[in-house]
């Protein structure tokens, strides 16, 4: 009776992660479910881990919605009155700005800013 009802609990859990496509990382739920199966094989730690992993999803989700603000206020500076959330002003300023969520800047961009060539490189002395 315990492996079905740990069957259906696993198969409603895979049930709701498939269903919600959402562009936020995993909060308490989906961490703790994965720290949790990581404390019950290391040692039979199952609560310890779960706890764990909720306390990291939910540092991981809040740094996740701190940038997002922070770039829904860039793109209202560069677009006054602009309308919507400050999840749709983010997924916009990173659609211009060609970022990723999760990183303010674009990995491959020069850290000069735009209009400005870039700083030559010091010549060796001879």
């Amino acid at each position: 009776m315990k492996k079905y009802l740990m069957l259906a609990a696993a198969a409603g859990l895979l049930a709701t992660s498939i269903t919600t496509a959402e562009a936020e990382p995993g909060g308490c739920l989906k961490y703790g479910a994965a720290g949790a199966v990581g404390g019950h094989v290391a040692n039979h730690h199952g609560v310890l881990g779960a706890m764990g992993g909720c306390v990291t999803g939910m540092y991981v989700r809040h740094r996740y919605r701190k940038e997002a603000r922070a770039k829904a206020a860039l793109y209202d500076k560069e677009h006054p009155g602009a309308k919507g959330s400050y999840e749709e002003k983010a997924t916009a300023y990173d659609v211009e700005h060609s970022t990723t969520p999760g990183q303010m800047t674009n990995p491959g961009a020069s850290s000069a800013a735009p209009g400005t060539s870039p700083a030559p490189a010091a010549q060796p002395q001879q």
